[in-house]
């Protein structure tokens, strides 16, 4: 693979040479499934047009444009003067590569229950969340095409990569083969039997989290087969036994909105039976009829015979289980070894600032200090760089009807206060107390009741103020 390797660099088949190639109208097209524009922009018979067309695009290439190392690979068939790939292989953002089976289309065949999907948008999604900081073991839970062991690699000092799929991990293995990737360690087997009686310093995954009804087939990528969102919840409950002192876990989950229940109760509850602190976001809900569409749509069902049944089929199975949306998110674990853990959820559907595992470590910290500081009253406190003071008033008016803190950085939350924390953000600079502080701020703003300083646990937890 090495000399494969060497071609595609070579011939500029990187994301940013594959970009440039197709230019935005194709690369925009291309994400709707049309791929005439895709077509026209690498119509000239050079090599990276026909690296595109070959394994970017998947439709045959004229034999005689093909290189010999591609022809060696044995990742293409020939028939005739054409000749087709056998797998997707497509340049990623570290530098490296990702093999896997070829993205569906609408008129596809059914998809085989053993597919290997390609790195997409939840693996980016992914990639973000997870920490940057250096560790000793990783494990890449579920590895599939084997794109999450390119982003630790050079971070971890051991990576154990694991699948249920036998094709995921001979996929993985190309895949890291070609990114010049060595020393995995690749186990097949499911969730952490692989590992059973193994401490990591840090797990990440992409698990098969689709709520699905039961079926004759499912496909092993997405699907695991357990009742309703359990294999979320089962995922988060086996990490903790696995983790070492300090460690960390990164999942991406689906997880049920169920009628007559609160969904932040439901997943909260699968992480404080951990022991760890956690930290669970919701990034998107969908309405179960968005839901189904959207996996139907994924495994090119739209169009086909059965469409209709299996869609009024899955809809049905929702009634049944009280479904009034599914939400998506991460979820993040550390092994703080304490005998009191916090667990924080929320939902942020805005922009944030990415990579979020730049500054993950220090969400999870504010979480921890906010919940287990126990003399607030004498901490020192900081305002956090890039805080802005908005203030809606009327025209004229003495004060504002409305003061929102709001952050520039790392997750852009922001939250409505009254005066006291508005003023106590433009003069937190560490020097002086919280008690005293906020005891001037009181009599400033007109000599009423002090404010407790416990009050401004949230703020900390939500790294309004730094500690």
């Amino acid at each position: 693979m090495e000399r494969l390797r060497d071609h595609l660099l070579r011939s500029g088949y990187t994301i940013d040479g594959v970009r440039d190639r197709l230019g935005v109208v194709a690369a925009s097209a291309l994400a709707r499934e049309e791929l005439v524009p895709a077509l026209r922009a690498t119509d000239d018979g050079d090599p990276l047009a026909t690296l595109v067309r070959l394994w970017w695009l998947g439709v045959p290439v004229p034999a005689k444009a093909v290189a010999p190392e591609v022809l060696e690979s044995g990742l293409v068939t020939a028939d005739g003067d054409q000749v087709s790939a056998t797998v997707h292989l497509q340049p990623w953002e570290t530098g490296g590569y990702v093999v896997s089976d070829r993205k569906v289309r609408p008129g596809d065949p059914v998809l085989r229950p053993d597919h290997v999907v390609g790195a997409g948008g939840a693996s980016a999604n992914l990639a973000q969340l997870v920490t940057r900081r250096p560790v000793g073991r990783a494990l890449d839970l579920g590895t599939g095409c084997g794109v999450q062991v390119l982003h630790l690699d050079g971070r971890a000092e051991q990576i154990v990569a694991t699948d249920l799929n036998p094709r995921a991990l001979e996929l993985a293995r190309l895949s890291w083969e070609l990114s010049g990737i060595s020393g995995v360690d690749a186990r097949a087997g499911s969730m952490y039997d692989p590992v059973e009686g193994e401490l990591f310093d840090l797990v990440v995954s992409n698990p098969p989290f689709v709520v699905a009804p039961p079926r004759e087939q499912k496909l092993t990528y997405r699907e695991s087969g357990g009742a309703g969102d359990d294999f979320c919840r089962d995922l988060v409950r086996r990490t903790p036994r696995h983790l070492n002192p300090g460690g960390q876990a990164h999942f991406l989950a689906n997880w049920l909105h169920v009628k007559g229940e609160d969904w932040h109760d439901r997943v909260g509850g699968w992480l404080s039976e951990t022991g760890c602190d956690g930290w669970v976001v919701q990034r998107d809900v969908q309405d179960p009829a968005e839901y189904v569409e959207l996996w139907l749509r994924d495994a090119a069902e739209q169009g086909t015979p059965a469409y209709a049944e299996h869609y009024d089929r899955w809809l049905a199975w929702f009634d049944e289980q009280r479904v009034e949306g599914v939400g998506f998110g991460w979820i993040t674990l550390r092994n703080a070894q304490t005998l009191d853990p916090v667990v924080r959820v929320e939902h942020l559907d805005h922009q944030v600032v990415l990579p979020v595992g730049d500054y993950v470590d220090s969400v999870l910290d504010a979480v921890a200090t906010a919940h287990r500081a126990e003399d607030l009253g004498s901490a020192l406190l900081r305002t956090a760089d890039g805080l802005l003071d908005e203030r809606i008033g009327l025209p004229g008016a003495e004060d504002p009807i409305r003061i929102v803190l709001r952050q520039t950085q790392g997750l852009r939350r922001s939250r409505e206060v009254g005066t006291v924390e508005a003023a106590l953000a433009g003069v937190c600079d560490g020097e002086l107390a919280l008690g005293p502080l906020l005891n001037v701020i009181a009599e400033l703003v007109g000599g009423g009741e002090i404010p407790d300083a416990d009050a401004v646990r949230p703020l900390i937890a939500e790294g309004y103020f730094l500690l």
